[in-house]
């Protein structure tokens, strides 16, 4: 698997918010003891993103984009 960590910056708020919103639509509706709103949500994901503790990845063999923790092992292959 070829992943690449994509840098929030360089993309448009447009593009960010689309890939935001799509990410959540797949996590499904599972959130714990208190459901949040999808703006929460959205608002929650992009401050994860812009703080580091996230990060936006590219797979080339899928040509899917996702998002994860930055400290999830996967992202250690690309190192």
């Amino acid at each position: 698997m070829t992943i690449h960590i994509v840098p929030v910056n360089k993309l448009s708020a447009d593009a960010l918010q689309g890939i935001i919103e799509e990410f959540i639509s797949r996590t499904g509706t599972d959130y714990g003891a208190i459901e949040s709103s999808w703006e929460t949500n959205c608002s929650q994901v992009k401050d994860k993103l812009e703080k580091g503790t996230a990060v936006l990845v590219f797979d080339d063999q899928t040509a899917t984009t996702n998002i994860l923790r930055s400290d999830d092992p996967m992202l250690k292959e690309i190192e």
